[in-house]
């Protein structure tokens, strides 16, 4: 073969080699380009959440701590609480509305969850805060226990509670002023989250 048709065809065969791995490198690049779509597809159609958790933690000079879980079931959310270092007697128990307590007095919270723009009232009123989770009792040693379930408590759409943050306030909720309760400062917070094993 001579010089003159050895280059032409030697051109030729690099064409179709390189030809050969851009088709071989194609559906590669597509596929590792689809792995994050397929990523959001899983997490959007993925089981749904059955619990949430908050720690509680003390606000500046307080000392009142513990944690809050929230548990899905037939008629609602479940809460359930165990504090302590509380004063004795009643306090304020609101979910509010920014899951932010960075602030010393907790104030960063915001106000009440009321994404239905309604009045403050007791946890038993349909039309309430959604937030208004009523009272907490503590005892003599400072501990508290609530267990109640809410039927107003949603971990989806609009209205889901998780990413929020939660209060225990230094005064009972008199269920009448608006829009707090009179229930006073904040002596706990903690973030509403989504709990290990949901």
């Amino acid at each position: 073969m001579s010089s003159k048709c050895f280059v032409p065809a030697l051109a030729a065969a690099g064409l179709v080699t390189f030809a050969a791995m851009g088709y071989s490198q194609a559906p590669q690049k597509a596929k590792r380009a689809s792995a994050p779509q397929q990523h959001a597809e899983g997490s959007a159609h993925g089981a749904a959440i059955t619990k949430a958790i908050a720690v509680m933690h003390p606000t500046k000079g307080s000392k009142v701590d513990g944690t809050v879980t929230f548990t899905k079931v037939e008629n609602g959310v479940r809460v359930q609480a165990h504090i302590h270092n509380l004063a004795a007697g009643k306090h304020g128990f609101h979910i509010h509305e920014f899951g932010d307590c960075s602030s010393p007095d907790a104030m960063s919270a915001g106000g009440h969850f009321n994404p239905e723009k309604t009045e403050h009232a007791g946890p038993k009123t349909h039309k309430r805060h959604i937030g208004d989770l009523g009272n907490i009792d503590a005892d003599d040693s400072g501990h508290a226990h609530y267990d109640m379930v809410d039927d107003q408590l949603r971990f989806e759409g609009p209205t889901s509670i998780l990413g929020r943050g939660l209060i225990i306030h230094e005064k009972a909720d008199d269920f009448k002023t608006q829009p707090t309760g009179n229930a006073g400062g904040r002596v706990s917070c903690g973030v509403i989250g989504v709990a290990k094993g949901s």
